[in-house]
């Protein structure tokens, strides 16, 4: 059985801990499943900075992979010059519409960024194909279509049948990534190129946009009512929605220390 020629779109990661550079772990894990179903049939594509080093990482992912044209198993990867001020949907639309691949996989949102994971729904929009989102394991596929299973919540999965062309996004429930070699990821060849004026698109929702950093929403207290010890425990453990809370934001030390003692006397905490 034939398997598709299979593109898989990877991105810049980020470690959560160290911050440091690397590669998406979804982007990974659907670059390590592509490995799986195609081998040398898979390449890789990115719309960004071409001067990004982190990418190399998936080159070197392909030291496994037999039967590779390249000497030195060496993978290759196309990556689409653009501004962080240009849209990157339609510079990857337009080069896959001029590719062979019929499959085209990738992590569920990136780990820097906008990370909104609405780009595989508008490249599915504009090419006119299948999208399948969720996908931990791929079971069979040819190339008339694929047959995968679909992660669910708890542990559940689905099992779906996809014709060709589809994009399939990949879940962190899928298998985890080989190791990336040092030297497949040098010898790896990464081709810069240049898209046309009329595709590089400005974003221009993005720059209509507000970044504000991110706050931890406060959760209001709970007050443990008299009971017996188990409902005690079950009350002191729930996670509520919250109820009537009041977010109050710049206050000053003095003012958030009076309003903290009216809200600790008003649920008659103290006296």
């Amino acid at each position: 059985m034939t398997s598709p020629e299979v593109r898989v779109l990877v991105s810049s990661g980020r470690h959560p801990v160290s911050g440091r550079s690397g590669a998406a772990q979804e982007d990974a894990r659907a670059l390590e499943m592509a490995l799986a179903l195609a081998g040398e049939r898979v390449s890789l594509l990115h719309a960004g900075d071409p001067e990004d080093t982190s990418l190399r990482y998936y080159l070197g992912m392909f030291h496994d992979v037999p039967d590779l044209p390249a000497v030195g198993n060496a993978g290759q990867l196309e990556l689409l010059s653009m501004t962080a001020s240009s849209d990157a949907s339609p510079l990857l639309a337009e080069r896959l519409r001029h590719t062979g691949a019929s499959l085209v996989m990738t992590g569920m949102r990136s780990e820097i960024g906008e990370g909104s994971g609405l780009l595989p729904y508008l490249l599915a929009e504009q090419l006119g194909w299948n999208l399948v989102a969720g996908v931990a394991t791929i079971e069979q596929c040819d190339e008339e279509g694929v047959t995968v299973l679909q992660a669910l919540p708890q542990g559940q999965r689905r099992r779906l049948s996809v014709r060709l062309p589809c994009i399939i996004t990949v879940d962190r429930a899928a298998p985890a990534p080989r190791q990336s070699a040092h030297g497949p990821a040098r010898r790896g060849r990464i081709r810069v190129i240049e898209p046309d004026a009329a595709t590089a698109q400005p974003d221009l929702l993005r720059s209509q946009w507000q970044f504000e950093p991110a706050r931890v929403r406060p959760k209001r207290l709970k007050v443990i009512k008299s009971g017996s010890a188990r409902e005690r425990m079950r009350a002191a453990s729930s996670t509520g929605s919250g109820g009537s809370g009041q977010v109050m934001t710049e206050l000053t030390p003095d003012a958030a220390a009076e309003e903290l003692i009216r809200y600790l006397r008003a649920e008659r905490m103290i006296q």
